[in-house]
Protein backbone atom coordinates (compact mmCIF):
# COMPACT_ATOMS: atom_id res chain seq x y z
CA UNK A 1 0.00 0.00 0.00
CA UNK A 2 1.16 3.08 -0.97
CA UNK A 3 0.88 7.06 0.54
CA UNK A 4 1.68 10.30 -0.99
CA UNK A 5 4.08 12.07 0.77
CA UNK A 6 5.31 15.99 -0.95
CA UNK A 7 4.92 14.35 -4.27
CA UNK A 8 7.10 10.92 -3.19
CA UNK A 9 5.20 7.60 -2.82
CA UNK A 10 6.25 5.06 -0.36
CA UNK A 11 4.78 1.69 0.82
CA UNK A 12 3.82 0.47 3.95
CA UNK A 13 7.06 -1.38 5.02
CA UNK A 14 10.53 -0.98 2.65
CA UNK A 15 11.89 -3.34 -0.21
CA UNK A 16 15.43 -5.26 0.51
CA UNK A 17 17.65 -4.47 -2.57
CA UNK A 18 20.00 -7.18 -4.30
CA UNK A 19 23.55 -6.26 -4.05
CA UNK A 20 26.35 -8.58 -5.19
CA UNK A 21 28.71 -10.07 -3.56
CA UNK A 22 31.41 -8.18 -5.15
CA UNK A 23 30.09 -5.11 -3.98
CA UNK A 24 29.64 -6.16 -0.30
CA UNK A 25 33.37 -7.12 -0.23
CA UNK A 26 34.78 -3.75 -1.71
CA UNK A 27 32.62 -2.03 1.47
CA UNK A 28 34.36 -4.41 3.94
CA UNK A 29 37.42 -3.62 1.98
CA UNK A 30 37.14 -0.13 2.05
CA UNK A 31 36.33 -0.27 5.76
CA UNK A 32 39.68 -2.21 6.66
CA UNK A 33 41.41 0.28 4.57
CA UNK A 34 40.27 3.61 6.44
CA UNK A 35 41.34 1.85 9.77
CA UNK A 36 38.24 2.86 11.38
CA UNK A 37 37.66 2.23 15.12
CA UNK A 38 34.23 0.94 15.99
CA UNK A 39 33.87 3.38 19.11
CA UNK A 40 35.45 6.60 17.03
CA UNK A 41 32.76 9.16 15.89
CA UNK A 42 33.55 11.83 13.32
CA UNK A 43 33.19 15.00 16.02
CA UNK A 44 36.58 13.45 17.53
CA UNK A 45 38.19 13.51 13.87
CA UNK A 46 37.37 16.31 11.98
CA UNK A 47 35.93 19.62 12.67
CA UNK A 48 32.07 20.35 12.76
CA UNK A 49 30.44 23.04 11.14
CA UNK A 50 27.38 21.78 11.25
CA UNK A 51 24.93 18.69 11.89
CA UNK A 52 22.32 16.12 10.12
CA UNK A 53 20.44 13.62 11.44
CA UNK A 54 20.53 10.21 9.91
CA UNK A 55 17.67 8.21 10.56
CA UNK A 56 16.08 4.70 9.82
CA UNK A 57 12.54 3.58 10.48
CA UNK A 58 11.09 0.59 11.00
CA UNK A 59 13.38 -1.33 12.89
CA UNK A 60 14.14 -3.58 14.88
CA UNK A 61 14.78 -6.24 11.85
CA UNK A 62 16.16 -9.04 11.30
CA UNK A 63 19.02 -7.29 9.56
CA UNK A 64 19.30 -4.42 12.74
CA UNK A 65 22.13 -6.20 13.47
CA UNK A 66 24.34 -5.67 10.29
CA UNK A 67 22.94 -1.98 10.09
CA UNK A 68 24.72 -1.14 14.12
CA UNK A 69 28.08 -2.89 12.76
CA UNK A 70 28.17 -0.87 9.85
CA UNK A 71 27.20 2.30 11.64
CA UNK A 72 29.79 1.70 14.39
CA UNK A 73 32.44 1.22 12.07
CA UNK A 74 31.97 4.33 10.21
CA UNK A 75 31.65 6.52 13.61
CA UNK A 76 28.07 6.96 13.07
CA UNK A 77 24.89 7.93 15.56
CA UNK A 78 21.85 7.22 13.93
CA UNK A 79 18.07 7.98 15.30
CA UNK A 80 16.02 4.55 14.89
CA UNK A 81 12.55 5.41 14.89
CA UNK A 82 10.67 1.93 15.63
CA UNK A 83 8.09 0.36 15.44
CA UNK A 84 6.36 -0.90 18.16
CA UNK A 85 5.43 -4.52 17.27
CA UNK A 86 9.12 -4.89 15.80
CA UNK A 87 10.28 -4.01 19.52
CA UNK A 88 8.14 -6.32 21.39
CA UNK A 89 9.25 -9.02 19.08
CA UNK A 90 13.06 -8.12 19.00
CA UNK A 91 13.64 -6.55 22.66
CA UNK A 92 17.54 -8.01 22.42
CA UNK A 93 17.72 -6.02 19.02
CA UNK A 94 16.29 -2.21 20.19
CA UNK A 95 18.49 -2.89 23.13
CA UNK A 96 21.74 -3.28 21.12
CA UNK A 97 20.29 0.24 19.25
CA UNK A 98 20.79 1.77 22.45
CA UNK A 99 24.16 -0.03 23.38
CA UNK A 100 25.78 0.95 19.97
CA UNK A 101 24.42 4.45 21.17
CA UNK A 102 21.76 4.86 19.14
CA UNK A 103 19.03 7.46 20.16
CA UNK A 104 15.77 4.97 19.96
CA UNK A 105 12.22 6.77 18.74
CA UNK A 106 8.80 5.99 18.06
CA UNK A 107 7.30 5.33 14.70
CA UNK A 108 4.01 3.81 16.08
CA UNK A 109 2.69 1.03 16.84
CA UNK A 110 2.36 -1.32 13.85
CA UNK A 111 2.66 1.36 11.04
CA UNK A 112 -0.97 1.98 10.37
CA UNK A 113 -2.49 5.36 8.77
CA UNK A 114 -2.73 7.39 12.10
CA UNK A 115 -4.58 10.22 10.64
CA UNK A 116 -7.97 8.03 10.06
CA UNK A 117 -7.53 7.28 14.11
CA UNK A 118 -9.48 9.51 16.25
CA UNK A 119 -7.31 11.06 19.51
CA UNK A 120 -7.80 7.89 21.96
CA UNK A 121 -6.59 5.82 19.18
CA UNK A 122 -4.21 7.12 18.57
CA UNK A 123 -2.88 8.18 22.62
CA UNK A 124 -3.19 4.49 22.78
CA UNK A 125 -1.08 3.02 20.39
CA UNK A 126 1.74 6.03 20.98
CA UNK A 127 1.49 5.50 24.21
CA UNK A 128 1.82 1.53 23.61
CA UNK A 129 5.04 2.03 21.51
CA UNK A 130 6.61 4.45 23.99
CA UNK A 131 5.84 1.50 26.64
CA UNK A 132 7.50 -1.22 24.68
CA UNK A 133 10.83 0.59 23.62
CA UNK A 134 11.19 1.91 27.48
CA UNK A 135 10.39 -1.82 28.31
CA UNK A 136 13.24 -2.73 25.81
CA UNK A 137 15.61 -0.26 26.31
CA UNK A 138 15.41 1.61 29.42
CA UNK A 139 15.01 4.77 27.27
CA UNK A 140 11.87 6.79 27.35
CA UNK A 141 11.69 8.13 23.46
CA UNK A 142 11.06 12.02 23.03
CA UNK A 143 10.84 11.97 18.76
CA UNK A 144 7.87 10.25 17.23
CA UNK A 145 7.75 9.96 13.29
CA UNK A 146 4.20 9.24 11.90
CA UNK A 147 3.99 6.70 9.72
CA UNK A 148 4.22 8.06 5.57
CA UNK A 149 4.87 11.40 7.08
CA UNK A 150 1.13 11.54 7.50
CA UNK A 151 -0.11 13.64 10.23
CA UNK A 152 -2.56 16.28 11.16
CA UNK A 153 -3.35 19.06 13.97
CA UNK A 154 -4.49 16.06 16.40
CA UNK A 155 -2.44 13.81 16.12
CA UNK A 156 0.80 16.40 16.97
CA UNK A 157 -1.46 17.34 19.98
CA UNK A 158 -1.64 14.11 21.04
CA UNK A 159 2.19 13.84 20.57
CA UNK A 160 3.14 16.25 22.05
CA UNK A 161 0.92 15.47 25.58
CA UNK A 162 3.18 12.30 25.40
CA UNK A 163 6.62 14.54 25.62
CA UNK A 164 6.75 13.15 21.78
CA UNK A 165 8.24 16.25 18.91
CA UNK A 166 7.21 14.73 15.56
CA UNK A 167 10.05 14.68 13.28
CA UNK A 168 9.64 13.75 9.35
CA UNK A 169 12.28 15.02 6.79
CA UNK A 170 14.09 17.07 4.49
CA UNK A 171 15.64 14.82 2.47
CA UNK A 172 14.06 11.30 1.20
CA UNK A 173 16.60 8.85 0.19
CA UNK A 174 14.27 6.71 -1.72
CA UNK A 175 16.04 3.13 -0.21
CA UNK A 176 12.06 2.36 0.20
CA UNK A 177 12.10 2.58 -3.45
CA UNK A 178 14.43 0.43 -4.76
CA UNK A 179 16.73 3.23 -5.20
CA UNK A 180 20.79 2.38 -5.84
CA UNK A 181 23.77 2.45 -3.91
CA UNK A 182 24.36 5.57 -5.90
CA UNK A 183 21.33 6.99 -5.45
CA UNK A 184 21.06 6.59 -2.07
CA UNK A 185 24.48 8.22 -1.78
CA UNK A 186 23.29 11.31 -4.10
CA UNK A 187 20.43 11.71 -2.20
CA UNK A 188 22.05 11.90 0.94
CA UNK A 189 24.64 15.04 -0.54
CA UNK A 190 22.09 17.31 -0.20
CA UNK A 191 21.80 17.23 3.40
CA UNK A 192 22.43 20.50 4.90
CA UNK A 193 23.07 21.53 8.51
CA UNK A 194 20.53 20.73 10.73
CA UNK A 195 18.64 18.58 7.99
CA UNK A 196 17.14 14.95 8.21
CA UNK A 197 17.14 12.57 6.17
CA UNK A 198 15.03 9.42 5.94
CA UNK A 199 16.57 5.80 5.47
CA UNK A 200 15.67 2.19 6.39
CA UNK A 201 16.57 -0.70 8.83
CA UNK A 202 16.76 -3.62 6.88
CA UNK A 203 17.74 -2.36 3.62
CA UNK A 204 20.97 -3.71 2.33
CA UNK A 205 21.81 -0.99 -0.64
CA UNK A 206 21.12 1.49 2.28
CA UNK A 207 23.64 0.14 4.58
CA UNK A 208 26.64 -0.04 1.87
CA UNK A 209 25.73 3.49 0.66
CA UNK A 210 26.92 4.59 4.83
CA UNK A 211 30.80 4.60 3.79
CA UNK A 212 30.02 7.02 1.19
CA UNK A 213 27.35 8.93 2.78
CA UNK A 214 30.54 9.88 5.83
CA UNK A 215 32.91 10.16 2.84
CA UNK A 216 30.91 13.00 1.52
CA UNK A 217 29.67 14.52 5.13
CA UNK A 218 33.21 14.87 6.23
CA UNK A 219 34.26 16.52 3.29
CA UNK A 220 31.80 19.12 3.16
CA UNK A 221 32.99 19.24 7.80
CA UNK A 222 28.96 18.26 8.03
CA UNK A 223 29.15 15.33 11.57
CA UNK A 224 25.84 13.24 12.54
CA UNK A 225 24.16 14.51 15.30
CA UNK A 226 21.02 14.02 17.23
CA UNK A 227 18.07 15.38 16.38
CA UNK A 228 16.48 17.72 18.78
CA UNK A 229 13.14 17.06 20.68
CA UNK A 230 13.01 20.95 21.12
CA UNK A 231 13.22 21.66 17.50
CA UNK A 232 13.18 18.53 15.70
CA UNK A 233 16.68 20.10 14.11
CA UNK A 234 19.66 17.80 13.71
CA UNK A 235 22.28 19.60 16.41
CA UNK A 236 25.84 17.84 18.03
CA UNK A 237 25.39 14.81 19.94
CA UNK A 238 24.71 14.49 23.50
CA UNK A 239 26.70 11.92 24.03
CA UNK A 240 23.78 10.39 25.87
CA UNK A 241 25.56 10.83 29.28
CA UNK A 242 24.02 9.93 32.73
CA UNK A 243 22.43 12.41 34.45
CA UNK A 244 25.79 13.24 35.43
CA UNK A 245 26.47 16.09 32.84
CA UNK A 246 27.47 19.79 33.95
CA UNK A 247 24.50 21.87 32.90
CA UNK A 248 25.66 24.88 30.64
CA UNK A 249 27.72 28.21 32.68
CA UNK A 250 25.76 30.32 34.48
CA UNK A 251 22.62 27.91 34.38
CA UNK A 252 21.02 27.48 38.02
CA UNK A 253 20.89 24.21 39.26
CA UNK A 254 19.41 24.58 42.66
CA UNK A 255 17.05 27.25 42.60
CA UNK A 256 15.68 28.36 45.82
CA UNK A 257 13.23 25.77 47.31
CA UNK A 258 10.01 26.26 46.60
CA UNK A 259 7.60 25.37 49.25
CA UNK A 260 4.08 26.40 49.79
CA UNK A 261 2.31 27.43 52.61
CA UNK A 262 1.72 24.73 55.21
CA UNK A 263 -2.21 23.14 53.78
CA UNK A 264 -3.37 19.77 54.62
CA UNK A 265 0.03 19.32 56.44
CA UNK A 266 2.44 18.64 54.53
CA UNK A 267 5.23 20.71 52.52
CA UNK A 268 6.70 20.31 49.10
CA UNK A 269 10.62 21.50 48.47
CA UNK A 270 12.14 21.45 44.78
CA UNK A 271 15.53 21.55 43.58
CA UNK A 272 16.78 21.22 40.12
CA UNK A 273 19.62 18.65 39.91
CA UNK A 274 20.42 18.59 36.59
CA UNK A 275 20.24 20.33 33.42
CA UNK A 276 21.05 19.78 29.63
CA UNK A 277 20.56 21.75 26.68
CA UNK A 278 16.81 20.70 26.17
CA UNK A 279 15.88 19.58 29.17
CA UNK A 280 16.05 19.79 33.21
CA UNK A 281 15.07 17.00 35.84
CA UNK A 282 13.11 18.73 38.95
CA UNK A 283 13.20 16.37 42.18
CA UNK A 284 10.47 17.18 44.63
CA UNK A 285 10.62 16.05 48.48
CA UNK A 286 7.34 16.09 50.76
CA UNK A 287 7.31 16.40 54.54
CA UNK A 288 4.73 16.24 56.91
CA UNK A 289 2.67 13.38 55.29
CA UNK A 290 3.57 9.86 53.58
CA UNK A 291 -0.08 9.80 51.80
CA UNK A 292 -0.10 13.42 49.59
CA UNK A 293 -0.73 15.21 46.87
CA UNK A 294 1.32 17.93 45.05
CA UNK A 295 0.01 20.64 42.53
CA UNK A 296 2.80 21.98 39.65
CA UNK A 297 2.17 24.52 37.69
CA UNK A 298 4.94 24.37 33.95
CA UNK A 299 5.38 28.16 31.95
CA UNK A 300 4.43 27.19 28.42
CA UNK A 301 5.76 26.04 26.30
CA UNK A 302 7.20 24.24 28.15
CA UNK A 303 6.03 20.12 28.72
CA UNK A 304 6.79 16.94 30.87
CA UNK A 305 8.02 13.91 29.21
CA UNK A 306 8.86 11.70 32.08
CA UNK A 307 8.01 10.68 35.45
CA UNK A 308 8.59 9.07 38.61
CA UNK A 309 7.75 7.73 42.36
CA UNK A 310 4.18 9.23 41.90
CA UNK A 311 1.03 9.26 39.48
CA UNK A 312 0.43 12.03 37.96
CA UNK A 313 -2.80 13.33 35.90
CA UNK A 314 -3.06 16.73 34.62
CA UNK A 315 -5.47 19.55 34.23
CA UNK A 316 -6.93 20.36 30.86
CA UNK A 317 -4.14 23.12 29.66
CA UNK A 318 -1.28 19.97 30.07
CA UNK A 319 0.86 23.02 32.05
CA UNK A 320 -0.76 22.07 35.85
CA UNK A 321 0.41 18.51 37.11
CA UNK A 322 -1.15 16.73 40.15
CA UNK A 323 1.17 14.41 41.52
CA UNK A 324 -0.21 11.96 43.80
CA UNK A 325 1.73 9.57 46.29
CA UNK A 326 2.00 6.02 45.03
CA UNK A 327 3.58 4.03 47.48
CA UNK A 328 6.75 4.88 46.45
CA UNK A 329 8.26 6.95 49.18
CA UNK A 330 7.99 11.06 49.38
CA UNK A 331 10.57 12.14 46.93
CA UNK A 332 9.22 12.33 43.16
CA UNK A 333 10.49 13.16 39.90
CA UNK A 334 9.91 14.22 36.56
CA UNK A 335 11.82 15.44 32.98
CA UNK A 336 10.74 18.94 31.81
CA UNK A 337 11.34 19.41 27.89
CA UNK A 338 12.20 23.48 28.09
CA UNK A 339 11.21 23.93 24.23
CA UNK A 340 12.74 26.58 23.76
CA UNK A 341 12.12 28.69 27.14
CA UNK A 342 15.43 27.54 29.14
CA UNK A 343 14.83 30.26 32.07
CA UNK A 344 11.34 29.16 33.19
CA UNK A 345 11.26 26.66 36.41
CA UNK A 346 8.46 24.86 37.81
CA UNK A 347 6.61 26.41 40.68
CA UNK A 348 4.91 23.94 43.33
CA UNK A 349 1.36 25.38 44.09
CA UNK A 350 0.50 23.72 46.93
CA UNK A 351 0.96 20.12 48.58
CA UNK A 352 -1.95 18.22 50.60
CA UNK A 353 -2.54 15.13 52.37
CA UNK A 354 -4.44 12.91 51.18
Amino acid sequence: MYASIGGSRRPSAPRTSRLTRLAVLASTVALSAAGLAVAATPSSAATCNGYVGLTFDDGPTGSTSALLSVLRANGVRATMFNVGQNVQSNQSAARAQVDAGMWVANHSWNHAHMTSMNQSQMQSDLSQTNSAIQSATGVRPQLFRPPYGETNSTLQSVASSLGLRQVIWDVDSQDWNGASVSQIVSNAGRLQDGQVILMHDGIQNTRDAIPQIMANLSSRNLCPGMISPSTGRAVAPDGTAPPTTPPPTGTPTTPPPTTPPPTGGCTATATIPNVWGDRYNTSVTVQGASNWTVVVALTPPQRVSTTWNGSPSWDSTGYVMTMRSNGSGNTFGFTTMMNGNSSARPQIRSCTTG
